[in-house]
């Protein structure tokens, strides 16, 4: 009988401390469990208010953006169309950020300079802006958002909160002379304005083949689409020898990427002595020709796309943007799931309705 009550009173206890174990393990794990969400908070808070782009390889940090890439050349009507996204309120637009890696890499030919071109825009995607420092002059002041390319025509370096003097949610085109008042900002602000907008688009006239972003579409934390606008190459070179002295230095870059190998048709009599401007002439219509190639290259991909491609590359003919701007804006911005709204709408056709050589004349063409 008393051995029956020992054994009653040794499982009793040991209940007992099996109960009283359980429950100091789940405080424990209560404790220990509230620590790790605030911490979780702290990163996420940390993150949203600083540049260390390390935190957007984080899967449960990064937000998903639609990265557009409009590939063109210049002098096709890029500086109209790029607009349209400049404009938008749902848009971090950057203007011709590779801009700084051919003037910092002069006189490098055109194609060695792809690589890097490729690069940052890996990086300007991922809102990493530190890598224009990488192209800025040794010893010089840290880059600023005035000193980015086109800045003083960026609808977000001179708009609220950057700049007061525009609303980056009210269509219109912004004045230089008063956008060059602008306090400059750090890069790390622009940075943190970029990483609040859904879309991220960057325009350049450098990429030269749609194939050297193969590496970044097929980037399964870059969702890429890419717009390819095309103009009739004979109104391009036509307009490219009109601006021969603004893109001399353009064109002897392009042509220096002339493969040597291609038969060639000579643009003047080899009798014809050629003056200075008969140079610059030959220079342009001489990057025609790798313009041309090049463009080819893309459209031939485009007609029979690889997996990387497939429904995320769009052509759009500039004559179509002039002809039908409200048809040709939705159609884009469905293809880049914007929303073209009334003010949008009116601005691209009242764009496409002021003379010539008014548009030329504020960089539209």
């Amino acid at each position: 009988m008393k051995v029956l009550r020992r054994k009653r009173i040794v499982l009793f206890i040991a209940y007992f401390l099996l109960l009283v174990l359980t429950m100091l393990n789940l405080a424990n794990y209560k404790w220990t469990k509230e620590p790790q969400q605030c911490n979780h908070q702290l990163r996420s808070t940390t993150y949203q208010g600083r540049s260390d782009i390390r935190f957007l390889y984080r899967p449960s940090l990064a937000k998903k953006r639609q990265l557009v890439y409009v590939l063109t050349t210049w002098r096709s009507g890029s500086s109209f169309f790029g607009e349209l996204f400049n404009q938008s309120p749902d848009v971090f637009f950057l203007y011709e950020p590779m801009w700084h890696i051919w003037q910092k890499l002069y006189p490098g030919d055109a194609v060695s300079l792809q690589g890097a071109a490729r690069d940052m825009l890996s990086s300007l995607y991922r809102c990493d802006l530190s890598v224009f420092q990488l192209y800025n002059a040794p010893g010089g002041k840290n880059v600023s958002s005035l000193g980015l390319f086109g800045a003083t025509l960026n609808k977000v370096i001179c708009s609220y909160p950057l700049c007061s003097a525009y609303r980056k949610d009210v269509v219109g085109m912004v004045d230089d002379k008063v956008c060059k008042k602008c306090p400059p900002q750090s890069l790390r602000l622009l940075e943190e304005e970029c990483l609040k907008y859904s879309t991220v688009v960057i325009k350049g006239v450098r990429i030269l083949d749609i194939n050297v972003l193969a590496p970044l579409m097929e980037d399964p934390s870059l969702d890429l689409k890419v717009i390819h606008l095309v103009r009739d190459p004979r109104a391009v070179a036509n307009s490219r020898i009109k601006s021969r002295h603004g893109l001399i230095r353009e064109n002897l870059q392009v042509v220096r990427s002339r493969d040597p190998k291609l038969r060639r048709i000579p643009f003047v009599d080899p009798g014809h002595k050629v003056n200075k401007k008969d140079g610059s002439d030959y220079h342009s219509i001489g990057a025609m020709e790798v313009i041309c190639d090049r463009t080819a290259r893309t459209l031939r991909t485009a007609l029979n796309p690889p997996n990387w491609l497939k429904g995320k590359y769009l052509t759009v003919r500039y004559e179509d943007l002039v002809d039908n701007p409200i048809k040709t804006l939705r159609n884009v911005y469905r293809f880049v799931n914007l929303s073209a709204n009334h003010d949008i709408e009116s601005f691209a056709l009242n764009m496409t309705r002021m003379p010539p050589k008014q548009r030329a004349h504020g960089g539209l063409y």
